[in-house]
């Protein structure tokens, strides 16, 4: 049986662990009860080792606090990877610290924004082409999504298409091929989540001038964010 393979890039904050799950398992609780038969999900934590699972047919690359531009070992061991699954056109769905090394592996920059961090739930607006894209066309142009980082995807690769962007981030959603995308935001996250990492960002947030208590009262859910997962499965 062929995997999704889920690559681990970091963990969520203890008390995210300890009452919703790490990352892993807040995709594999999207993903498990939509999942195909032909299809397993398999966990591949690219900190510990540079070796995939056997018989890849797609993966997703979750969020991290680590940072893309601080270049560690086992962060640089995955670009030649994801550069060969881009040239094999095996499904890629790379989230937050995913959508950021995606686009370094692929030669772009991912670095600090200069705005600072994005937390909270943000509106995320599609471009043209992200109404015409076969993973991103059934969403309204306009969407609610989960949102913490302080990086960015700062320069493109070339032949990069932008589906979707916001005020804060000109690359919220990006297509590097036929079956390979990534996204800024957390489809994975839920309200929960959410409110978790605003907590936990309190004094980082007042400190760039934002109000922790407005972001929470803002989080809302986000089905339309969240549905991009079970539609990406159709691309496996």
């Amino acid at each position: 049986m062929t995997s999704l393979v889920i690559i681990k890039t970091g963990d969520a904050f203890p008390e995210v662990v300890d009452q919703h799950g790490d990352f892993e398992q807040l995709f594999i609780e999207q993903l498990s009860a939509v999942l195909p038969a032909h299809l397993s999900l398999a966990i591949w934590d690219a900190r510990l080792t540079s070796t995939p699972p056997a018989n890849v047919a797609g993966a997703v690359i979750t969020g991290s606090h680590s940072m893309v531009s601080n270049k560690e070992p086992w962060s640089e061991a995955l670009k030649p990877w994801l550069q060969q699954a881009l040239a094999e056109d095996i499904p890629l769905l790379g989230v937050c610290y995913g959508h950021q090394l995606m686009a370094a592996a692929l030669g772009g920059i991912s670095d600090y924004h200069p705005a600072g961090r994005e937390s909270g739930t943000r509106r995320v607006q599609l471009t043209r082409a992200g109404q015409q894209d076969p993973l991103f066309s059934q969403l309204p142009e306009s969407f609610p999504a989960h949102l913490t980082h302080a990086q960015s995807v700062m320069k493109l690769p070339t032949n990069t298409t932008v589906l979707a962007h916001n005020s804060h981030d000109a690359h919220q959603a990006l297509r590097y091929g036929p079956r390979q995308w990534s996204v800024q935001f957390h489809p994975e996250f839920t309200p929960p989540v959410m409110h978790a990492y605003i907590e936990r960002q309190r004094a980082a947030l007042r400190d760039q001038g934002e109000d922790p208590e407005e972001l929470l009262v803002a989080v809302t859910d986000t089905p339309d964010a969240s549905s991009l997962l079970r539609r990406f499965l159709a691309f496996v």
